[in-house]
């Protein structure tokens, strides 16, 4: 990776509170475990960023070496990575996602 490229992706990530790297955009995601991931932050009811790696293939390959993560989507909280939609999917249903977000202070309690 470039050094260009991994202060983009450091910018990217300090800037945004909840950001998540996937293939496509919220609104028509092109994987099933970016739409995975999608839904459950709009069930959660987190305000997030996403970054489209299909659109920068600097990105694409960057952001796995940023993350030392080999697959795509990416969750980032905080500046923290957090994991894939896996890590994503068991996180939420162990409510330990919901109660990450509370205490960051990016969704209330209830």
């Amino acid at each position: 990776m470039t050094d260009t490229a991994h202060a983009r992706i450091a910018e990217i990530v300090k800037a945004n509170d909840v950001l998540l790297f996937m293939k496509g955009t919220p609104l028509f995601p092109q994987c099933g475990f970016s739409s995975k991931a999608i839904a459950i932050l709009d069930h959660l009811g987190v305000d997030y960023e996403s970054i489209d790696v299909l659109q920068d293939m600097e990105i694409r390959q960057g952001i796995k070496e940023f993350s030392d993560w080999p697959t795509i989507p990416q969750l980032y909280v905080k500046g923290e990575f957090i994991g894939g939609s896996d890590i994503m999917m068991e996180m939420f249903e162990a409510g330990e996602l919901q109660t990450l977000m509370q205490e960051k202070g990016l969704v209330s309690a209830g």
